[in-house]
């Protein structure tokens, strides 16, 4: 290296530090700015709307920092209430607000920090006061995303209006949409989200809506009563509220907070009944008939109590109880949540009943109440919505292009088209941007539009190249030198595009003049081709008939385990072969509605063959179906194939033998009185093998593949207790668009089958999914799905007549000892009743049933070995009183 070169590095090397030095510095500023002047905790987003854009302000009594929505929303007009509203005790963010005269939908566009579960508290703040003079109480609906979420409906000028709702979001984007229904205009206060921890607030399907959160406290409805941040971490806001022929007892002291986090000034105060004698009950009436609770109540013992004192008392809700013996704490707080949706009921009452040994009287510390909320509708594919976030910002388009692309359909953007299909997200297919002033290149980012079928670019002043993805493109009126490619003249000439351009036609380059071949010649080039091509084809099916008549006889020799050499066809075996490889079908390993299955070995890999039966019902259709589809499908969690024999009537599959057999002998014992009892981390890891591979075959595969069959003995175990499913006769390859289900005949295993799919003969992916939560169920219960192949033995109602016991004991696999997470029980059984819902759209993906898997399986890796006092951590239960220990964050 010469003595240039050397300098030259050296100030390469002495520019980078230098960059790195300025980052660094430019960091630290950044930081300290923040600190400054956004001290938010990480992750919230606090929009004031209506707020002026350099108006951007620390709230005063809760630290929290506020910014204008201005890049947050596109429409709108920025408003003030009137002065006589404005009371000392009101949210400075009730001052402004944010109308919306124009257009039916206006929607807010929120990016949030990408969080662990990405489960949010999502929360909407309104109030009129009468900003603009004319007294007329709006009344308009609120949307998130492409879902219908509630009605705002005003009972007052005054009245300030908060909605609430807990929602895992699944996209990049979060769409808080107003959509004005009637004459009155849509308006808008205050936009909040708040990231919440993954574990909290779970649900089996579906958001949680918010009907109260309550404390006790005084009915002053003002500020100073109120709690959020920063006494509560996640910035709920607890409102105080007094029971019915009730009392507030307070302490001063601190109370520890559970799992839930319920500030100490929450726990600090509780209501009791009046007379000491006395329940304390509660009633509330739903909003609609058919909403579904969830509640969760919390309660400290706040009263220090003698020797001789006790307070104990049942819970029950609409006389079923939850609990019948709760003794609380001094001081720790501890929350008891329905880990199911409440029955639907037209009233609701709570009860907390004195035991008869007590000396005190029941109390309540707070409580909050939620209804179940399903989001049906799916939003658009994110990488279509970044994309057209994208050339919308490129080009500066001031079209009234706000919320979800596609969703709702009658309200999607203008100058799009979409595709719709019930088991996948819209996708865009047409793009009109005619006549939209675009100038300079075409932004690449049109190219990330992977459905798109239709772009019309005529009427703009672009230059560059164009795309070669689409079917139809318009690109008349443009100012393009060399806009189409080769690639895309050949399209046009084929008749796989409409290709849409000027005339006279565009020009062609002197260098692709140069490269053209005269007509003569080019002939002759393509009648040597194609007699090229006949010859090579003979020759093909010639070698293919010696190969036919010679049985295959290409391959290469490996020793069997006798030491004699056996010959490998490619994963094709002569019948002699299979004798050769099963010693004459010496050890049969299982049987089936296929036929026998044979242990064996090829060379020194052990191998499961499984023979087709001449009297098998399912006959040669089956094993053909199963032999082509193991060809063309790779993943760790599905059987391998080693080979197939395909010879006169002698039939079978070869696979990788499995040498812990099937997951039902080991959930059912028939392994043997001293078979080994799974535990509940290795019962997580087969659960989480056997959904990966089902989530490859709906998701993975070119052409997403329904199993038809999953059941407990088609999950079979490696020497690892890896899972793998297994038979594949059933399985069904699913269209990829046209169609949300196919309808066939139906097939499968009673105690298995998905209810909609045995009523309509419709298979989705979604019947995959019932099977797969039944399966889950045999994994928690080591109970089988039928008992006896009666229907009232089913697994599934048997789950669900023991979950409003809240006790995890009465289900479970006695055979798993302590050393587990409850939590992750409970969170397996919620996924595993989302799972066998009755209805195949509430049912989730196997994508998500992958994900919630897993975070059981952290569950234990996190807390590892269990104490015994976890049996009852957050959750209804009968346990004895002395095992009540709270759980702190």
């Amino acid at each position: 290296m010469g003595s240039d070169e050397v300098v030259l590095n050296v100030r390469r090397v002495l520019d980078m530090l230098k960059f790195c030095l300025v980052e660094v510095l430019v960091g630290f500023a950044l930081v300290a700015v923040l600190v400054q002047t956004q001290t938010h905790p990480l992750g919230y987003i606090s929009i004031d709307c209506g707020l002026e854009n350099v108006s951007n302000y620390n709230d005063a009594t809760t630290g929290i920092y506020y910014t204008s929505d201005a890049e947050f929303i596109n429409s709108g007009i920025n408003q003030n209430i009137l002065p006589e509203y404005k009371t000392t005790y009101l949210d400075r963010h009730f001052l402004t607000l944010r109308s919306f005269p124009e257009g039916t939908k206006n929607c807010y566009t929120l990016k949030p920090v990408k969080w662990e579960g990405n489960k949010y508290l999502i929360r909407v703040r309104f109030m009129y006061g009468n900003y603009d003079n004319k007294s007329q109480l709006p009344e308009f609906d609120l949307y998130l995303g492409v879902n219908f979420w509630d009605t705002v409906i005003f009972d007052g000028v005054s009245t300030s209006i908060t909605k609430e709702i807990i929602h895992i979001v699944k996209s990049d984007f979060v769409h808080v949409c107003l959509m004005k229904t009637g004459v009155t205009t849509p308006i808008i206060s205050a936009v909040e989200l708040r990231p919440l921890a993954k574990t909290l607030f779970p649900t089996q399907i579906g958001s949680l809506k918010l009907y109260a959160r309550l404390r006790c406290g005084s009915i002053t409805y003002g500020q100073q009563t109120r709690l959020r941040y920063r006494d509560d971490p996640y910035d709920r806001i607890w409102t105080p509220f007094f029971f019915q022929n009730s009392l507030c007892i307070n302490t001063t002291e601190t109370v520890s907070p559970s799992r839930y986090r319920p500030p100490s000034e929450v726990m600090s105060t509780a209501w009791a009944p009046i007379s000491p004698n006395d329940s304390l009950v509660f009633n509330w009436k739903p909003e609609n008939a058919y909403d579904s609770f969830y509640t969760y109540m919390y309660f400290a013992e706040i009263q220090p109590l003698t020797a001789n004192q006790t307070r104990e008392f049942s819970i029950a809700l609409n006389d079923r109880f939850w609990n019948k013996s709760l003794t609380p704490l001094y001081l720790q707080a501890l929350t008891k949540r329905s880990i199911w949706p409440v029955p639907v009921s037209s009233n609701y009452t709570l009860e907390l009943k004195k035991s008869e040994k007590s000396t005190q009287p029941p109390i309540l510390n707070a409580i909050e109440l939620y209804t179940v909320k399903v989001f049906l509708k799916s939003e658009t594919d994110d990488t279509d919505v970044t994309a057209i976030l994208k050339i919308m910002s490129t080009y500066g388009l001031k079209r009234n292009w706000q919320g979800d692309p596609c969703e709702p359909e009658d309200f999607k953007w203008d100058g799009l088209m979409c595709r719709y299909n019930n088991s996948t997200s819209p996708r865009i297919i047409s793009l009109n941007l005619s006549s939209s002033q675009l100038k300079g290149i075409i932004d690449p980012s049109m190219s990330n539009l992977k459905r798109i079928e239709t772009l019309d670019l005529s009427n703009n002043n672009l230059i560059g190249r164009v795309p070669d993805f689409l079917t139809v493109l318009n690109l008349k009126g443009n100012n393009f030198t060399w806009p189409v490619s080769d690639k895309l003249m050949a399209k046009n000439k084929s008749g796989l595009l409409l290709l849409i351009i000027d005339d006279p036609p565009i020009r062609t380059s002197a260098k692709m003049n140069s490269i053209l071949i005269p007509v003569p010649v080019l002939a002759s080039v393509l009648a040597a081709v194609f007699g090229l091509l006949i010859v090579l084809v003979t020759l093909r099916i010639v070698k293919k008939r010696i190969k036919k008549a010679r049985g295959r006889q290409r391959g290469y020799a490996t020793p069997n385990r006798n030491g004699s050499v056996l010959v490998t066809r490619n994963r094709e075996f002569t019948y002699s072969e299979v004798l050769q490889i099963t010693n004459n079908f010496e050890r049969v390993i299982g049987k089936g509605g296929f036929g026998t299955v044979y242990h064996g070995f090829v060379g020194d890999m052990q191998v499961a063959v499984k023979m087709l039966s001449p009297s098998s019902f399912q006959g040669y259709k089956e094993f053909r179906a199963e032999a082509n589809l193991l060809t063309k499908i790779h993943h760790k969690n599905l059987t391998s194939l080693v080979g197939y024999c395909n010879e006169d009537s002698n039939m079978g599959i070869i696979y990788e033998y499995m040498c812990n057999g099937n997951l039902a002998k080991h959930l059912s014992g028939r392994l043997g009185s001293n078979s080994y009892a799974l535990s509940w981390e290795e019962r997580l890891q087969i659960a989480s093998g056997a959904a990966q591979g089902l989530d490859y075959l709906h998701h993975g595969c070119e052409q997403p593949i329904i199993h038809r069959d999953i059941k407990s003995t088609n999950i079979l175990l490696d020497e690892n207790f890896q899972a793998k499913l297994a038979d594949f006769g059933l399985s069904r390859a699913f269209p990829v668009e046209g169609g949300s289900h196919i309808s066939t005949v139906l097939a499968g295993t009673p105690g298995y089958l998905d209810p909609d799919y045995s009523s309509s003969n419709r298979l989705t992916e979604k019947s995959d999914v019932y099977s797969f939560g039944v399966v889950l169920l045999e994994i928690i219960t080591g109970r089988p799905a039928l008992k006896g192949n009666e229907e009232a033995t089913h697994i599934v109602p048997w789950v669900n007549s023991m979950l409003p016991q809240g006790d995890v004991k009465m289900f479970l696999d006695p055979r798993i000892q302590d050393n587990f997470s409850l939590d992750s029980v409970w969170k397996l059984v919620e996924l595993a009743m989302a799972c066998v819902s009755h209805n195949a759209i509430e049912r989730p993906t196997m994508t998500y049933a992958v994900m919630e898997i897993k975070e059981c399986l952290a569950m234990v890796i996190t807390h590892g070995e269990t104490e015994s006092d976890k049996w009852v951590r957050m959750i209804p239960t009968s346990l004895e009183t002395s095992r009540l220990v709270p759980h702190t964050v």
